[in-house]
């Protein structure tokens, strides 16, 4: 894959090797603890390669481009190296739940895992294993997760039913010369199920003795298994977790430039100031990114655009992105109609929107009943000494907020057993919401 051999995060050195090319110990061997993961490249395939230095900045700074590094991730990226290491080379199987706010790094970080893992499979110091993704965000419904794995696994197709079966009957018998299986289930709150039969099979098969099934979840809430899974689902999950924290500011701008890396494109200043929104209201690495792109792009159309006729030496010492352009950028963001919307919106509207974010968070879900709703907004009420709403004033700012599409109400019902969602994101009632005076 066109990674270098001496890489800090491939555990592939020191191990020796016996006949055949095996390893001759089985105790786990990981990476160096200070080394930082490493992400393979991609070709750009036929697209047009940047030329200036600003459209290498935009480049780089797009969500969906791959980094040369994951900074800031080296501990958790250790931890799960290690635990999935020491379950290959034992032949048995477990569970880890990874938890964090979205934008935190990982999948990212899981992904890296299993890359390096790969890695050290292909020099002979790990058994060789499969590797299969399951996302709740591309499943029609939960019990499709079971046609995924058993389809990658077998390359058999079957209903959800049939799957089930043919899964559950696998990972009873004897494994005998079968590979270990690792699975990967991200969006795992989206395989929730009244019946919670999909998440107890997945977190089950792997205690058993010849499964060989090693299942990483990750989902966006730490508490996800109390919360909302019965005890025989969360008791399976057992102490193996792993929490990744919002990123700081420093991290945020330690990212930051590790993608400008080479580059005099921005000035320290303006990473720093985008650094310090977004680790104020989320640290969503994904939205400083988003933030310093489009200072870019607003740099292009500016000032910016005089300095490519500069002398090299004259543009070379001014910076191409400076304050005034991420100033910019983050004014857009907080203009844009849907923060508009929402920031037009009556008190108790926005004091609506507050508590769905916060039973959102509660539960790990991304719907709500109405009546638990309400629960939040009084509480939040009384905290704050005002009297709280009546139910007849609840259930006109929902019609409110479902008149201008900020809230999605389910149909045919107006009672407290109305489910809600969010039409738009939570961190922009977040931005909304928050009071930030300087901007």
């Amino acid at each position: 894959m066109g990674r270098a051999a001496a890489s800090p995060a491939t555990p592939s050195r020191g191990r020796g090797r016996g006949r055949g090319g095996r390893s001759v110990t089985a105790s786990p061997r990981t990476p160096k603890v200070g080394g930082t993961p490493l992400v393979p490249g991609r070709s750009a395939g036929c697209l047009d390669t940047p030329g200036t230095p600003l459209e290498r900045a935009r480049s780089r700074l797009h969500v969906a481009a791959v980094p040369e590094a994951l900074p800031c991730r080296e501990n958790e990226f250790l931890d799960i190296y290690t635990f999935v290491e020491a379950r290959l080379l034992d032949g048995t199987g477990g569970c880890m739940y990874v938890s964090g706010v979205p934008g935190t790094g990982k999948t990212a970080t899981m992904r890296e895992v299993v890359r390096s893992l790969q890695e050290a499979v292909q020099t002979g110091d790990l058994p060789a294993f499969q590797f299969i993704e399951v996302n709740g965000m591309r499943l029609t419904e939960p019990q499709r997760a079971y046609c995924q794995i058993l389809s990658e696994l077998t390359g058999t197709k079957a209903v959800p039913e049939h799957a089930a079966q043919m899964l559950d009957k696998r990972f009873s018998q004897p494994a005998g010369r079968r590979q270990p299986l690792l699975l990967m289930v991200d969006e795992l709150d989206l395989l929730w199920t009244r019946k919670q039969n999909v998440l107890y099979n997945l977190f089950d098969w792997p205690s058993r003795p010849h499964a060989r099934l090693i299942v990483v979840a990750i989902a966006n809430t730490m508490d996800l298994p109390e919360r909302i899974m019965m005890n025989r689902v969360s008791s399976r999950l057992g102490l193996t977790r792993m929490t990744f924290q919002p990123y700081t500011f420093k991290q945020l701008q330690e990212i930051v430039s590790s993608r400008l890396s080479g580059l005099d494109a921005f000035d320290p200043d303006a990473i720093q100031l985008v650094a310090r929104k977004v680790a104020a209201v989320s640290g969503d690495a994904r939205r400083a990114l988003d933030i310093c792109r489009r200072a870019t792009e607003l740099a292009e159309r500016g000032p910016a655009a005089e300095r490519r006729h500069m002398s090299p030496r004259k543009a070379k010492t001014s910076a191409l992105v400076a304050m005034e352009h991420v100033n910019a950028a983050i004014q857009e963001m907080f203009a844009s109609p849907k923060i508009v919307a929402i920031r037009s919106c009556p008190a108790q509207a926005r004091s609506l929107l507050q508590a769905v974010v916060s039973e959102f968070q509660r539960t790990g879900l991304e719907e709500a009943r109405l009546g638990r709703v309400y629960e939040q907004m009084a509480a939040a009420c009384r905290f704050e000494g005002v009297s709280p709403p009546t139910l007849s004033e609840v259930f006109a700012l929902v019609s409110q907020l479902t008149a201008v599409r900020l809230l999605h109400a389910q149909h045919a019902r107006h009672d407290l057993e109305t489910r809600l969602r969010l039409n738009i994101s939570v961190d922009d009632v977040s931005y909304a919401v928050q009071e930030m005076p300087d901007l």
